[in-house]
């Protein structure tokens, strides 16, 4: 008799190890507490019996990127190596920064660089012009994606159909005042944005502030990533948002169309 294969689905299952997982889950529950965290907070932020935070934490700690006293646990700067092991191997950080950094300049405005990371857009590249004060959405920052430029500009790459389901499927909680979270008013909006390149979202993801947001394609035109530019809104209206960012913002997306693979 030969041999059955087993699927792609067996083979990932019988390949997946629980421990790492775990352990990758205590480390993102240290991101919800500021301080040092207890191993019973820790164990119930990672839904993880006692006994198994307890063994998982002492893993870490040996590994170096947790200490702590058998009691209080923190994260130790060597958990940045893995960040840093990211954005060092990042082809997008590596040929988008140039851009950031050249149309933060022009605009004397901070410039940013977003990729969509399940439901949310993080933040992994940004610019500030040496004059200006450093604030702002910082690298690894993590925002929705439906109620935020960036996370529009990327979602506008699916279309209807599936636009339609991922937006009924994801969890839409208003942020302000102003954020939309109706699927159908989206779907709207996002198909607009999708149609005329950009997406303006106007106090709906922080209160106060308004950004603008071009997709950055690679060379076969899919979209992997969001540049943006934004600014509170007593300072800048939307109008300038359009007039002043969006060329720049379209010149860079378009100037490494060809470089991204």
């Amino acid at each position: 008799m030969p041999k059955l294969k087993r699927s792609d689905t067996d083979e990932r299952a019988t390949d997946f190890v629980e421990a790492l997982d775990r352990g990758l889950r205590l480390l993102q529950c240290f991101g919800t507490n500021t301080g040092p965290m207890t191993l019973s907070d820790l164990a119930r932020a990672a839904e993880l019996p006692r006994a198994t935070a307890r063994r998982m934490l002492f893993t870490l700690q040996r590994g170096g990127y947790v200490s702590g006293d058998g009691k209080l646990f923190s994260l130790t700067p060597h958990v940045l190596t893995l960040a840093a092991s990211y954005l060092r191997s990042s082809q997008l950080v590596a040929v988008l920064q140039p851009v950031l950094d050249r149309i933060a300049t022009a605009a004397q405005e901070i410039a940013s660089l977003a990729v969509l990371d399940g439901d949310d857009v993080v933040f992994v590249a940004r610019s500030s012009p040496a004059r200006m004060f450093s604030g702002g959405l910082e690298i690894g920052y993590r925002l929705p994606a439906f109620c935020t430029s960036v996370g529009r500009a990327m979602l506008g790459q699916l279309d209807d159909a599936d636009l339609t389901a991922r937006l009924k499927a994801t969890t839409r909680e208003a942020l302000t005042p102003q954020t939309v979270t109706d699927p159908k008013a989206l779907l709207t909006r996002i198909a607009a944005d999708r149609a005329q390149g950009y997406s303006l979202v106007d106090r709906e993801a922080e209160p106060h502030f308004r950004s603008i947001s071009v997709p950055v394609r690679r060379y076969d035109d899919v979209i992997v990533a969001a540049i943006n530019m934004g600014a509170h809104v007593d300072r800048v209206p939307a109008q300038e948002l359009i007039e002043r960012f969006l060329p720049l913002l379209r010149e860079g997306a378009g100037s490494v169309h060809s470089q991204l693979l």
